[in-house]
């Protein structure tokens, strides 16, 4: 968990230091990469939690969600049609789940697996 927190500081340096600007065109393309990368990293903490981590799943996943909701958005742009507000709901619906199961790990971590078994 260090290294990637770690790593996660270590790249929003790099990238604001960089200096680097894309152009406005590109903003909706870049949000939701972003949008869908942040729904991918949610789900790998909670694998993490549960210990049931991949990392052959993870990083399939991430780039498979950052390319499927920017190629949505390019559809959109082709169609006229504004396909961004389904990725958010889609992405933005599974971020809160993870979240949730997040918490709802987090809660429950020490409780005992079996109630029943509990003494009185």
């Amino acid at each position: 968990m260090f290294v990637a927190l770690t790593g996660l500081v270590v790249g929003i340096v790099i990238g604001v230091m960089s200096g680097i600007v894309y152009p406005s065109g590109f903003s909706a393309y870049v949000a939701m990469g972003i949008l869908a990368c942040m729904d991918s990293l949610l789900g790998g903490i909670y694998a993490n939690m549960r210990n049931d981590f991949h990392w052959k799943v993870f990083a399939t996943g991430f780039v498979t969600n950052a390319v499927l909701a920017m190629a949505l958005i390019w559809l959109g742009n082709q169609l006229s049609i504004d396909l961004s507000i389904a990725a958010i709901v889609v992405y933005g619906s599974r971020m809160f789940h993870n979240c949730s199961n997040i918490r709802h790990w987090l809660l429950n971590r020490n409780e005992e697996k079996n109630p029943a078994e509990r003494e009185v």
